[in-house]
């Protein structure tokens, strides 16, 4: 996925499901260097009780953390600007504590946490990255401990409602098997909601896109259902204006999305696609294709 995108929506996704346990920075600058961390979060003491519905990712936030994560597998290179960076905010804080005269604590210097699809073994061994299963699950490899640092591989995480949240930011089967996950919450769960508008938003975001790469064309094939169902609820909540429209110009940027380009053809079956629930609409658009589609609407022509 473009790096860009992938960062804009990692940011917001972790800044709202964190914001009710702390304060949270996004591109924060160290004073001492023109360094970027990608997310810089601080608990709130009193929150700390509220993180266990977020799961894998509510544990990572209950001590003061460095969240970077990655789109693609991460290279060595980006583990020692990661850790640079960890030192660099490390040595702020000590700084900090000595003009206040006082001594910085553990629980108060932060921990780094890489998250990246996948990494390979080799990598994780030349930097010492271990797992701790009797403290931690499967896919947490932590770095040697003075280091207060850990990679988190995504795809190596148990496929258990504790690591969802986590899981979202994969790719491929991890990431589509997260999403269908997702989708069986219950609809009033509020982490559900909030993540669900972030998805809409990154669906927009690459559908605007040109030249899609496959793995963006079957994301959005993957979010369409969810944006589908959204539509779906306010038409049956009675706020129907603009709806149709909008049901219209999904089911073409489906079509388009999956075929290349909307002909003469394809328009005709669109005001058929949109009579049928919208989960259903999504499904047929990306398992069927293009001659199987057009014989089991041609009946509605």
């Amino acid at each position: 996925m473009t790096r860009f995108i992938y960062d804009q929506f990692t940011k917001q996704y972790i800044q709202e499901l964190l914001k009710q346990l702390g304060q949270t920075e996004t591109s924060k600058t160290m004073a001492s260097q023109r360094r970027e961390i990608d997310i810089f979060f601080t608990p709130n003491p009193e929150n700390i009780a509220d993180a266990s519905h977020l799961g894998l990712l509510g544990r990572l936030a209950t001590t003061p953390a460095v969240f970077e994560p990655f789109s693609n597998p991460v290279k060595p290179r980006e583990i020692c600007s990661c850790l640079v960076k960890l030192l660099d905010i490390k040595a702020e804080f000590e700084r900090q504590s000595v003009r206040e005269k006082r001594r910085l604590t553990l629980v108060e210097s932060p921990r780094l946490w890489m998250m990246t699809p996948t990494a390979s073994a080799a990598v994780l061994a030349d930097f010492g990255a271990t797992l701790d299963l009797e403290n931690w699950m499967s896919g947490v490899y932590f770095l040697p401990k003075g280091l207060q640092s850990a990679i988190i591989v995504l795809h190596q995480l148990p496929p258990t409602p504790e690591t969802l949240w986590l899981r979202i930011l994969g790719t491929g089967k991890v990431q589509k098997q997260a999403l269908q996950e997702l989708y069986q919450l219950p609809p009033d769960n509020p982490t559900r909601e909030t993540t669900l508008e972030l998805l809409y938003n990154l669906r927009e975001m690459l559908e605007a896109r040109q030249n899609l790469a496959p793995e963006e064309r079957e994301l959005i094939m993957e979010l369409s259902p969810l944006y589908l169902q959204r539509l779906q609820t306010v038409k049956e909540e009675g706020i129907q204006q603009g709806v149709q429209q909008g049901q219209r110009r999904l089911v073409e940027s489906l079509l388009q999305v999956k075929f290349g380009t909307v002909d003469a053809e394809l328009s005709q079956i669109i005001e058929a696609l949109i009579e049928i629930p919208p989960l259903e609409q999504a499904q047929l658009i990306l398992q069927l294709s293009r001659e199987e589609l057009l014989a089991r609407f041609s009946r509605n022509f």
